[in-house]
Parts: structure tokens; sequence; C-alpha cells
């Protein structure tokens, strides 16, 4: 590693911590002004902003013919949002899945993962699968932003009651202040998602560079390097939303990426390539699958009482950190790769998924219990 590419990899650290502060302060207040949750607003807003990194990626890897670049890029990010990010992120604070969540945005997820492992299994994403995908996004994006629309208005006369009429100065006044507001809001997310993607960009180029000289394969690259440099916007707004106390944004910043780096980050590409993305038979074989593996195991931590609690986040972490030993294992031809492979799929992950079976059933048994005693609130 040269001093150039370390000053790209510091100066984009710190530009990404400011960039995740500013676009979580205009998003927030931009999520007021409009009259949507900070839930909608993570889904589409700051979901599509943090993935703008993901997106330049993978359009410049296809138009320079380094398709395994691109597809790494999105199934590792989806991987570090779902495992690392939320995982970090838990640790901070435990997070909260609302019912909409758990209802349409994390099965929209899964399938759309889903999807694109069938997709793949001819080998390439075709410009066919590409609008497919592409299509699926915007239709979520205009039923989240439709439904929370609805909401707040339905509860907008309950707040009037409360509050009284206003007079028609106050009105004319009220009318002014949240298109000023509104404005600025939108400054701050405009600038922060500039912060974000400046930021990205010099990590990635200065750890690719340093990747690269040690003969490491792109479609690696992109699942290790890149996939975490370009998901550290996620992981900047997220951590940043979790301290500011707003979870519903940090975790629906997340499911967003994740389905927008599927829907448009690879559909896009395949519609621009007349030729579609071909894909690797190791990223098929392996990737892929972990990828909507990560998916499935969000669904029942999220269903448990509608929480990501903070020893559910060690897990994913410790994953996620068990993922890319496999990885470098793999990609330099270790010797212990045999071993850990081994010790991975006869013990490991057997344990894991009996005691999240365990705990999943356990917890639904003490909400179901909560629930007939009238005890527990149900998130909405």
């Amino acid at each position: 590693m040269d001093l150039l590419d370390l000053g790209r990899i510091i100066v984009g650290l710190v530009l990404l911590v400011l960039g995740g502060e500013v676009l979580v302060r205009g998003a927030s207040a931009l999520a007021r002004r409009a009259g949507v949750s900070s839930l909608v607003v993570g889904l589409t807003v700051v979901s599509a902003a943090t993935s703008a990194p993901e997106l330049s990626v993978s359009i410049g890897a296809v138009l320079r013919d380094e398709p395994g670049l691109a597809v790494g890029n999105v199934v590792g990010s989806n991987i570090a949002n779902v495992l690392l990010i939320l995982g970090l992120s838990a640790l901070v604070l435990p997070l909260a899945a609302t019912q909409r969540l758990v209802r349409f945005d994390l099965p929209l997820m899964l399938s759309l993962s889903a999807a694109l492992l069938l997709v793949c299994l001819d080998g390439v994403i075709s410009a066919v699968d590409g609008l497919i995908l592409f299509g699926a996004v915007v239709a979520h994006t205009v039923l989240t932003v439709t439904i929370g629309r609805r909401r707040t208005q339905s509860k907008a006369p309950v707040m009037q009651l409360a509050e009284g009429s206003p007079g028609i100065g106050t009105s004319a006044q009220a009318q002014k202040l949240p298109v000023a507001s509104s404005g600025k809001s939108i400054l701050l997310v405009v600038f922060g998602v500039a912060l974000l993607v400046t930021g990205a960009t010099l990590l990635v180029e200065g750890a690719v560079n340093t990747a690269t000289t040690l003969g490491v394969s792109s479609l690696v690259v992109g699942l290790t390097v890149v996939a975490i440099g370009t998901s550290l916007p996620e992981l900047a707004t997220s951590l940043i939303a979790v301290r500011r106390g707003e979870r519903d944004l940090a975790i629906g910043n997340v499911v967003g990426s994740n389905i927008f780096n599927i829907g448009v980050v690879l559909g896009l590409p395949a519609m621009i390539s007349l030729e579609g993305i071909p894909v690797s038979s190791a990223a098929l074989a392996f990737d892929i699958p972990v990828m909507l593996a990560a998916a499935i195991a969000l669904l029942p931590v999220a269903f448990t009482g509608f929480t990501v609690a903070r020893w559910e986040g060690a897990l994913f972490v410790a994953l996620y950190l068990v993922y890319l030993g496999y990885l470098i294992l793999a990609a330099t031809a270790h010797d212990a790769l045999e071993g850990f492979t081994a010790v991975m799929a006869w013990f490991v992950l057997p344990l894991i998924t009996v005691t999240l079976i365990a705990f999943t059933a356990y917890e639904i048994g003490l909400r179901k219990g909560r629930q007939s005693s009238g005890t527990t609130p149900r998130p909405s």
C-alpha cells in the first residue's frame, strides 16, 4: 500500500462519517416536513442515496467489461448490509422493526434475493431479467410512498381535533414554513449524498488498488473490498441514525438498500448492456445463496418481538467475519480451507441453526403469552 492509497482510504472514511451525519439530519427533517415516517424515508430516499456508490461501481464495471466486479459488488454489499451493518447497529442499540416492514418490505427483499438466484441459473442476467427486477423496485417505491402518505393523512384529522383549528393567518404562516424547511432538508440530503459518494469512491479506489496489486480476482475484490467500501455509507448512516434515536430509519435504510441494489444496481446495468451481465459459477454456487441465506436469517429475528437484539447483532457480525475468512482462504488457496469448511459445515452452522430455532420458538411463545394477557403493544 503506497501513501497515496492510504490517504484516499483515510479521507474517504472521514467523508463517509460526515456525509452520514448530514444525510440523517436532512432525511429526518424531510420525513417530518413531508408528513411520512422515518421508515418510509429510509426505505426510499436514504436507501437510494446510500446505494449510489454501488450503482456507480456496477455501471462502471459493466462498461469496463468486468461483470465479476459488478455482481460481486451487489451480492457482497447485500450480505454486508444484513450481517455487518445491521449487526453493528444492533450492538449499539437494539433495532425496532414495524409490522409493515415485517409483513411487506422484508418478504420483498427475500423474494428479490430468490428471484436473483433464479435468473442467474442460466449464467447471465439478461436485459429482460434486469427490467423485471427494476420494475419490482419501482412498484415498491410507489407503494411505500403512497401507503406512507395515506397513513399520515388518516391521522391528520385526529391531530387537528386535538390541537384545534388554526386561524387564517396561522394557516398561511404554517404553509410558508415547511417550504423553506423542506428546501433546507433537501439540500442537506443532497450534500450528504455528495459526501458519501465522494468518500466511498476515494476509499474504494485506494482499497481496490491495494487488493489488485496482491493479485486478487475481480469477483473476490467485489465481494470484499468493494462491497464493504460501497456499504460504508449504509454503515455510517445506520449507526448515526441509531445514535440519534432514528431506529426505523436505520433498519429501513438497510432493507431498502438491499432491494435497491438488486433491482436498480444490477437491473439497470443489465438493461444498459444488450448482452446482459454474465454471472460466474462461483458466485452462483456460493455467494448468491449466502446472500439469500442472510435475507432468510433476518426474517425470524424481526418476527420475534419486532426487534433485532444485541446478541442477534453479535451473531450477525460473527457470521460475516466467518464469511470473510472463507473468502480469503479460498482466494489464497490456503491449506486450512478444507478444515475450515468442514468445521463450518458440520459444527458451526448446524449449531447456529439450532440456536436460532430455539430462541425464535422461545420468543414467539413469550410474545403470544404477553398478547393474550394484553400487556404487549403491537408496533404499527
